[in-house]
């Protein structure tokens, strides 16, 4: 079954962790995906640009209008995502729980997709 790992964090929070903290926690998140690339969990994955850079599109009266930022107000960001192959939930949970950036204030929305066919 596949699994999105949905990565989130205050971007002002990650930015003001020292340089070096940062590299460290970076270097771990690569591991990590290294290890569930070979094991065959890890699908595919990214780490999305600042949302100072994103725009939303959304239906105002009938047509699309584009709005700077991103989609909701909310303390934490869309950071990245992963795309899993997980046996079940649980699985999908416990590979979530080893995403680097947890134990420095880093949530994680974990949901299944819909089987196609």
């Amino acid at each position: 079954m596949k699994y999105l790992l949905l990565c989130c964090f205050e971007e002002k929070r990650w930015e003001a962790l020292p340089g070096p903290q940062r590299d460290g926690i970076m270097r771990d998140y690569g591991e990590w995906v290294h290890s569930l690339t070979v094991s065959g969990h890890h699908l595919s994955g990214a780490q999305l640009q600042p949302t100072s850079t994103a725009s939303t599109v959304r239906g105002a009266n009938g047509k699309p209008a584009v709005t700077d930022g991103p989609f909701a107000e909310t303390k934490e960001q869309l950071g990245g995502y992963h795309l899993m192959e997980c046996r079940d939930f649980e699985e999908a949970l416990a590979l979530a729980k080893r995403i680097p950036t947890i134990p420095y204030g880093g949530m994680v929305e974990v949901r299944a997709l819909v089987p196609s066919g």
